[in-house]
């Protein structure tokens, strides 16, 4: 079976406009969900972080009230203890992209921190749109589609069609008025033909070899829709 490469945060806070340091990092489910299905379908599964750093995931993503109760939780917390290669990550500037058949990236407001800023990451996501290979990004995994600048000042993305955290979500997750940027504006500043679902609701949006997703619940059918492309 194929390779498919996952792109991880290596931050664990977030910096929030009053310069207040709010910890994060991955979001569970964005990671596990995938990640069940992609080794269920026999893939390999390896893991990049910026300077190979061991990820960090967000505590407040293993809630029980976050996870469908108790049962769901104890099982997120498993797969994760399960997940080896999260724990030996490669570095992200050392990737070779054509050893992988596809990309993904998990959200949580670690990448708002890292990958938004990150060069490395915004020449890889460019590269693996003009290759054709299935990319995957979800909830606020988008902002690292900010990066991705082309050499006359553009965007790789601009023109596409896509979704991620919406303002509504951030809004009623608390942190609109906290964040230094939200996610949705940003998006359609460079361009992009931003789509929005329902809030927290599953909504995955593609274009081409782009496959979207809006929130933590989208995480589940994004991947069903990378495997389709990968079949």
């Amino acid at each position: 079976m194929s390779k498919i490469l996952f792109v991880v945060t290596g931050a664990d806070f977030w910096t929030l406009a009053d310069g207040t340091k709010h910890p994060t990092g991955f979001w569970a489910e964005e990671a596990v969900a995938p990640y069940e299905a992609f080794k269920a379908a026999g893939h390999e599964i390896v893991v990049a972080t910026p300077g190979g750093v061991t990820p960090t995931v967000d505590k407040g993503s293993l809630a029980p009230e976050l996870n469908g109760g108790q049962e769901g939780a104890v099982r997120v917390a498993a797969t994760l203890d399960s997940f080896d290669e999260l724990r030996r990550p490669i570095r992200l500037e050392d990737v070779d992209l054509d050893a992988y058949a596809a990309v993904y990236y998990p959200g949580g407001h670690g990448p708002m921190e890292d990958l938004a800023v990150d060069a490395v990451s915004g020449r890889l996501l460019t590269r693996a749109l003009e290759s054709g290979k299935p990319l995957g990004v979800v909830c606020h995994a988008p902002s690292a589609l900010l990066a991705a600048t082309t050499e006359d000042g553009g965007n790789a993305f601009a023109g596409y069609r896509l979704t991620g955290f919406t303002n509504i979500e951030e809004t009623q997750a608390g942190f609109a008025d906290k964040a230094k940027w939200l996610l949705q504006d940003r998006l359609v500043g460079i361009g992009a033909d931003f789509q929005e679902g329902e809030p927290w609701a599953p909504y995955v949006v593609v274009d081409r070899n782009l496959v979207t997703g809006q929130n933590p619940a989208s995480s589940a059918p994004l991947a069903a829709e990378l495997l389709r492309k990968l079949d």
